[in-house]
């Protein structure tokens, strides 16, 4: 158990392009778990991370018209697998081909992929058009046999599929203790032990065999400063899907990426959010 803060943010008017910003705004600085509604967004963060002075800076980047409320309060370690049963997390089915869901789900749709997610406070649940967005792709993309690398990997949810997939070694790396406890739990609930679950920051790619895969679902700018790292993780021929940046920031990412020696091939979005597909020259 650990505590956090559930920040309340009500937005007059509220839309979802609104909401999403703030969940954007947030994660940059520290934020990981975000549930909106039809009045705004609630934000978690781990207890120590929270500052009032990090809520205000969010917020007066906010370009929104609309009157922002704010309300914070501690929430003590408790068990967050019943608290997202009770409120938020309910399964989903991407592309028709994966439902992902927790274990304390009953009616659960059939599907070709099962992914069980216990989410606690990690991010991953594929409710996120990012997390989507990279599951679709990931849907699509023939994995069977190919070496794949999950940077920032939240619940683990990205690197499951992938295992499910075929893709061989798998592995997670996650900054964040608590999130990497979560990700190494739910490879276990999946049955997926060969996954390996790293705790540390990019630099942990340095240690890695090149990949045919790489993925990242972070924020813009964490993806903007391991670009570079992310290439050299690649082997000549493979993939790099990036996604937890706007459909306004490609532009941006792409460049970056081109001059770590990158090709972009590729775009998809959602609800404005975007998934940028690049190659390593062969």
């Amino acid at each position: 158990m650990n505590d956090y803060y559930a920040l309340r943010l009500d937005v007059q008017p509220c839309c979802t392009d609104a909401t999403d910003l703030l969940a954007y705004l947030l994660g940059e600085a520290g934020y990981e778990s975000f549930v909106p509604d039809e009045k705004g967004l609630t934000a978690y963060v781990r207890a120590e991370l929270f500052s009032d002075d990090a809520v205000r800076n969010a917020l007066a980047d906010f370009p929104f018209d609309a009157i922002v409320t704010a309300s914070s309060e501690l929430v003590e370690g408790q068990d967050w697998n019943a608290e997202w049963e009770r409120n938020y997390f309910k399964p989903i089915v991407v592309g028709d081909r994966c439902v992902v869901h927790s274990s304390f789900h009953t009616d659960v749709p059939t599907a070709e992929f099962d992914i069980v997610i216990d989410p606690k406070m990690a991010f991953g649940t594929g409710h996120h058009a990012t997390t989507s967005l990279i599951l679709t792709r990931l849907l699509d993309i023939d994995l069977s046999g190919r070496p794949l690398i999950d940077v920032g990997t939240g619940t683990g949810i990205l690197a499951i599929l992938a295992a499910m997939r075929g893709a061989v070694p798998v592995a997670g790396i996650e900054i964040d203790r608590f999130a990497w406890e979560n990700a190494c739990e739910n490879v276990r609930l999946n049955s997926h032990p060969e996954i390996a679950m790293l705790c540390g920051d990019a630099a942990l790619l340095e240690a890695l065999a090149p990949a045919d895969v790489v993925v990242a679902n972070i924020n813009r700018n964490v993806i903007l400063a391991d670009i570079a790292r992310y290439a050299a993780a690649m082997r000549p021929g493979a993939t790099l899907l990036l996604s937890g940046f706007y459909e306004t920031d490609c532009p941006m990412v792409e460049e970056t990426a081109i001059a770590a020696g990158l090709e972009p091939c590729g775009r998809t979005t959602r609800d404005s959010w975007a998934c940028v597909e690049l190659r390593k020259p062969a």
